[in-house]
């Protein structure tokens, strides 16, 4: 399911169409993202996720369905999302598409989502409200994925994804960079098990078409095991 902070429902079967910013820093030791925790009793409770939301009806052009008219009515829903949930403002052309995530079928609410980069060149004050969000952090994505497999927080795989990837880049402009010259990553997920152990897979794996995880050939997974969640993507691992 793609990380939205929304607490909105979808009807089962029914996609919402919906936003997420990342919005990125340099810090002392390099790359930050800004992410915020989640009340328990919430959509994705006590997670910590990225600013998001779902796509109002405001945000769309009327009449207008196309790709282009959709991400431009997700552009909008991010930059509301981001200034609703931790009073960040954002100019709205500066923000890079990502990725596209498809959850499941089976996902008991189905976010069809559109993440962001968002670069802050100028120091910001985070205000979050104490209901839907507890808390915030800036925070390398390196070690929020060490946070992860050391039990302090909970992360969803999108979230989870998108922190692996930036990772690899040493500060704001070349995560922007990256992002800009490779197209947009789309995710579209089938989920299958090794075991108990989860595993996310995408479009490009061998084993994505029926859920064979065996298979040899590419990989483009995440396994998911408690005892730390790793990405497979390229040749077979």
């Amino acid at each position: 399911m793609a990380v939205s902070s929304d607490d909105a429902r979808s009807s089962a079967g029914a996609p919402v169409a919906a936003a997420t910013v990342v919005p990125l820093r340099d810090g002392p030791a390099g790359l930050e993202v800004l992410m915020l925790r989640k009340n328990s009793k919430l959509a994705f409770g006590g997670m910590w996720v990225f600013p998001g939301g779902r796509v109002d009806p405001g945000d769309l052009e009327a009449g207008d369905a196309t790709e282009g008219a959709v991400l431009a009515a997700a552009r909008r829903a991010a930059v509301r999302e981001a200034v609703e949930e931790a009073a960040v403002v954002l100019d709205p052309g500066s923000l890079v598409p990502f990725s596209h995530w498809t959850p499941p079928p089976e996902a008991p609410r189905r976010f069809l989502t559109w993440f962001f980069l968002a670069p802050l060149r100028e120091a910001v004050e985070v205000v979050i409200d104490g209901g839907e969000i507890h808390d915030h952090a800036w925070v390398g994505p390196t070690d929020a994925l060490a946070r992860r497999d050391e039990g302090e927080a909970e992360l969803a795989p999108p979230t989870w994804m998108t922190l692996w990837r930036l990772s690899r880049a040493a500060d704001v402009d070349e995560a922007l960079a990256e992002a800009r010259r490779s197209p947009v990553e789309r995710y579209e997920t089938r989920v299958g098990a090794e075991g108990s152990v989860l595993v996310a897979l995408w479009e490009g794996d061998a084993g994505y078409p029926d859920g064979n995880l065996a298979r040899r050939g590419p990989r483009r997974r995440l396994v998911m095991d408690p005892a730390g969640w790793r990405g497979e993507v390229g040749d077979e691992v």
